[in-house]
């Protein structure tokens, strides 16, 4: 079956007439003809009912007309919509993210997306960087905003850009700042003050760029950490935090997540960094997928940082 049987059906139930209905058409009647027998042959029933004078919708016909309408209807929109998907003015974008960036750029970025591009849907999920990369790989994801691997070495046939750099705070439990467990001098605290204190961090599985930078920096000030506590949401070991449990090394942005009970503090001396950037698929991405991630990068020269700065 064509649509151009589809055309020549709805013409005939519409005029019912052949003679006019060809006219509409812009064909002559016998090729209409030869056109309405094979699609009822390949149906294997009748769509009219003809006389020499007349010619009647048949109870089939009659219902099957609307139907054919909308297939119709459907098919003059799809080459607009192609035009608009090649544009990136719609479609899906699945995107995923580590949880901390929603106290940074990703509402920004969201807020942008969705005014430039408002009927593209974007499909918004949390994950750590490690269900990130493998869903990418299967084609679950379309974009992740991510802590990369070593040395941005990201899976083949996978793409990553960084996006920001954040040097990393540590959140302290108030109360040890009252009962002079910790003394920090302008808002900042030297390592000396943390080195033995119980540690709240991600677990290496989750989140190992992000492990591994907290670890390595311990290893440089010559100690190694008392992991009292492992957590996978930001959020969660802040609370951990609140309550007592330890201290933790979170990126700056956090600090606009301020529970009862936690302080953040800058760190004496050189402070670990942590970086977050977007990974894609460059060799199945849609166009709407590129504007997004053009978007994502250009926070690189400030945009973005600047309205999650404000924010903070």
């Amino acid at each position: 079956m064509e649509l151009r049987q589809l055309r020549h059906f709805v013409a005939v139930a519409e005029e019912l007439h052949f003679g006019r209905a060809a006219e509409r058409l812009g064909i002559t009647q016998p090729p209409l003809s030869q056109s309405i027998q094979a699609l009822e042959a390949e149906l294997g029933l009748s769509l009219f009912f003809r006389t020499k004078r007349s010619v009647r919708l048949s109870p089939v016909g009659q219902e099957w007309l609307p139907y054919a309408r909308r297939i119709l209807d459907e098919a003059a929109v799809l080459p607009d919509l192609a035009r608009r998907l090649s544009r990136g003015e719609v479609g899906t974008v699945r995107l995923a993210f580590v949880s901390f960036v929603s106290y940074s750029f990703l509402p920004p970025l969201v807020r942008r997306f969705k005014q430039s591009f408002p009927e593209v849907e974007l499909v918004m999920s949390e994950a750590t960087s490690d269900v990130q990369i493998e869903a990418l790989l299967g084609g679950e994801l379309d974009a992740g905003l991510i802590i990369p691997p070593p040395n941005r070495a990201v899976p083949v046939p996978l793409r990553y850009v960084p996006v920001v750099s954040e040097e990393l705070v540590v959140a302290v439990p108030s109360a040890w700042i009252e009962a002079g467990q910790i003394a920090p001098v302008g808002g900042a605290v030297s390592f000396d003050h943390l080195r033995d204190k119980p540690l709240i961090l991600f677990p290496r599985q989750g989140a190992p760029a992000l492990h591994d930078v907290v670890t390595r920096y311990y290893a440089d000030q010559g100690a190694r950490p008392f992991i009292a506590q492992h957590a996978m949401q930001m959020q969660t070991i802040v609370n951990l935090v609140a309550e007592g449990m330890g201290i933790a090394f979170v990126p700056g942005c956090m600090r606009s997540l301020a529970p009862p009970g936690v302080t953040y503090l800058k760190l004496g001396g050189t402070a670990p960094v942590t970086e977050v950037g977007v990974a894609w698929r460059p060799d199945s991405a849609s166009e709407a997928l590129r504007q997004l991630v053009d978007m994502a990068t250009s926070a690189r020269e400030g945009p973005l940082r600047n309205d999650a700065a404000r924010a903070n």
